[in-house]
């Protein structure tokens, strides 16, 4: 997507892993971020950091998930149509709701959907809920929503 103001765009921080390398000299600690990024306006996206504090983790999971932002389609404040998608493990399905229902999803799915900008759905998500598959299921489903 070009030309775009990140000044527009929350984050949220979905999951932080600790990584453990054991060596001769003990144990080396390493992080991972998940990180989810969108202006609640139907642009969303998601970056996976690494490196050895926290907060640079999260830094260079923003700037990936900056990378991989994609349109959703949004109809009033809900999706078009019923959509399942799965990747890997992780199934997730997704219904529009009526006004004022507000966002039914648990999981990793929550933030996607809301930093998208969809207020009224249904949400359940199905076999794995790892994080990191769960969130690119469903920035998969909400890219195959049509407008």
């Amino acid at each position: 997507m070009e030309n775009i103001n990140r000044e527009d765009f929350e984050e949220a921080i979905v999951n932080i892993g600790r990584v453990t390398k054991v060596v001769k000299g003990g144990r080396r600690f390493r992080f991972t971020a998940l990180v989810v990024v969108g202006d609640k306006n139907g642009t969303v996206g998601y970056g996976f950091g690494k490196a050895k504090e926290v907060p640079d983790a999260i830094k260079k999971a923003v700037d990936d998930a900056f990378k991989q932002l994609v349109k959703v389609n949004i109809k009033g404040t809900t999706i078009a149509h019923d959509i399942e998608h799965k990747f890997n493990a992780s199934r997730i399905i997704l219904k529009p709701a009526s006004e004022g229902t507000g966002t039914i999803a648990g999981g990793a799915a929550r933030p996607v959907i809301e930093l998208a900008g969809i207020k009224d759905v249904i949400a359940k998500s199905i076999g794995s809920n790892n994080p990191n598959n769960l969130v690119r299921c469903t920035v998969e489903a909400l890219t195959r929503i049509k407008g």
